[in-house]
């Protein structure tokens, strides 16, 4: 295109004296330099991540550019929309792209599989996929893998396709049917899934065993959890459960009211290391906050403030970032104790450490001030829950 652009160009100027041939090989020449700063312009930023409207953006400046991109081009700023969860935006500049002559292929037609599977819209996943079929495109894992996760609420449905579809299921799809069947209460078949996983040779990753944890605490099995994540194979395999593994398991240990699970397993990260959270680190797993605070809650729950502290200050020595939430328990657990003195004083640190109250803060210690019969402090303290918006006059 570029070659017949440049033809006609030179025939038109063969016409013109020689002032107007230099202009308009100036005018050329700046046209082309535009057009080649443009092409790289867009391939730069495409490079880099994207935020939503930047992309928005860019997809206009690529429609208006001569010629236009190629699909690899556009089906990465697609991705970069993808990735900011704008699946219905996704799927319509994909019409728009098919109405203006640029064809699919098979990664732009995966992601549109994708885009109507995470939104929820399984049939039409499904219809789509014989569409595929018609342009002449074979599906293939990543085609499969995103209509199966479309079904995740109907593990029957998804078991159906992987039965059907032809292809040895990899990991990624058995963890997803894995995860449909947990979030469906079917933890059995995810557990006898795991096993026929195995049996065809494909090695459960630390997702995998993530959901089956995830599942058994939530169905109240809370000793086969810990059996699996003590698994002697997964141990041998150094597959390394993530940090929602241990939330989940600490938690279902507080919900069941079993602190002295919950605290043994703190003690055992204590026990291989000095610091706390070397046992999930010394297993490639980063604990977060929130394990923290699910213990503390259930010890200052069950009137264990003196634990409950302990831990707290071990998590401060370990200069692990706590939050206001953190904060809000200890302050609870030492209103429930009858400590309303240290409740107050940490409660007047909170700025100091960085930290502002949140509604739950302030109702906790407006409570516990006029039952302890503080009321004009208690009124003080509203008025200051008020400045800060927490309370609006309905």
């Amino acid at each position: 295109m570029a070659t017949r652009f440049l033809h006609l160009h030179r025939h038109r100027m063969e016409k013109v004296d020689s002032g107007t041939t230099f202009y308009f090989s100036r005018l050329l020449s700046l046209s082309l330099s535009l057009w080649f700063r443009a092409f790289r312009d867009y391939r730069a930023i495409l490079r880099n991540s994207l935020h939503f409207n930047e992309a928005l953006d860019l997809f206009t400046r690529m429609l208006e550019s001569h010629p236009l991109p190629s699909t690899v081009d556009f089906t990465k700023l697609l991705t970069a929309i993808s990735n900011s969860k704008r699946f219905d935006l996704v799927i319509a500049l994909c019409n728009h792209l098919e109405t203006l002559g640029i064809p699919h292929d098979l990664y732009t037609c995966n992601l549109v599989m994708n885009c109507l599977s995470r939104s929820s819209r399984p049939h039409l996943a499904s219809s789509f996929l014989g569409r595929m079929m018609k342009l002449g495109f074979s599906p293939d894992i990543i085609t499969f893998t995103s209509l199966v996760s479309g079904f995740r609420n109907r593990p029957e449905d998804a078991m159906y396709i992987v039965n059907q579809m032809g292809i040895e299921p990899g990991v990624v799809m058995y963890t997803t049917l894995i995860e449909s069947l947990c979030r469906n209460g079917l933890v059995d078949n995810a557990m006898d899934m795991l096993n026929r996983m195995e049996n065809d040779g494909v090695r459960p990753d630390a997702v995998t065993y993530t959901s089956l944890v995830n599942g058994l605490c939530n169905s109240s099995r809370l000793s086969d959890a810990v059996r699996l994540l003590n698994d002697v194979d997964m141990m041998r395999r150094r597959i390394n459960p993530d940090v929602i593994a241990f939330n989940a398991l600490i938690d279902g240990f507080v919900k069941e009211r079993k602190l002295l699970e919950a605290r043994e397993l703190y003690s055992e990260m204590i026990r291989i290391s000095v610091a706390p959270h070397v046992f999930m680190v010394s297993r490639g797993v980063s604990p977060s906050i929130r394990t923290y605070n699910v213990l503390l809650h259930g010890l200052c729950l069950n009137g264990k403030l003196d634990k409950a502290l302990l831990i707290f200050e071990d998590i401060q020595k370990r200069a692990i970032d706590v939050n206001i939430i953190t904060y809000t328990i200890i302050i609870q657990g030492m209103c429930r104790a009858g400590k309303l003195k240290d409740a107050v004083d940490l409660f007047c640190s909170l700025p100091s450490k960085g930290m502002k109250p949140n509604v739950v803060t302030y109702s906790t210690m407006i409570s516990a001030l006029f039952r302890e019969g503080f009321k004009l402090e208690a009124h003080v303290l509203f008025r200051k829950m008020k400045e800060d918006g927490f309370y609006k006059y309905r």
